[in-house]
């Protein structure tokens, strides 16, 4: 994960930011506070509220590491400023159709904003990494666990600028 870089759009870095900003300007002070509250009531070896409180503050300080770490090495890319939208590169959606008839549209995205409930898959991705540099009209074969499957790309969308 070090040696790539971290593609990210303007709203899946905007996300992540807001996460970070909301862990370390109100959830890490509130539980700081609970923590020296529960200090200060004495034992703390049988102490729920200061052992579940520490641990706790464990947890969002790796995360607010994490969160850190991709943000410094997230290269935002704006898809609305792709010139060739012809082709499906970072950012596009895409809405295709399998040899059932069954359409199907996703967005490739950055690996921190992927949800593919949402339709939003990594551009990492087996799928993603089929689709790239497509055009409409073209058929890609993209091999899945259940095994590999094709598809005719009919739709290539960028959001506007």
């Amino acid at each position: 994960m070090a040696d790539r870089v971290n593609y990210i759009t303007p709203q899946g870095y905007a996300a992540l930011k807001a996460e970070y900003e909301k862990l370390f300007r109100e959830e890490r002070p509130a539980l700081v506070e609970t923590i020296s509250w529960a200090a200060a009531n004495g034992d703390r070896s049988e102490n729920g509220d200061y052992i579940y409180g520490r641990k706790k503050l464990r947890e969002i300080d790796r995360r607010l590491n994490f969160l850190s770490r991709r943000m410094k090495a997230a290269q935002i890319v704006d898809p609305a400023e792709q010139p060739d939208k012809n082709r499906i590169y970072f950012g596009a959606t895409v809405t295709m159709v399998d040899e059932d008839d069954r359409e199907r549209t996703v967005t490739l995205v950055g690996e921190d904003e992927a949800e593919a409930s949402a339709g939003r898959i990594s551009w990492i991705s087996p799928m993603a990494n089929a689709l790239k540099r497509a055009a409409v009209g073209d058929c890609r074969t993209v091999r899945l666990p259940s095994g590999p499957k094709d598809y005719e790309i009919i739709e290539i969308r960028y959001p506007e600028a």
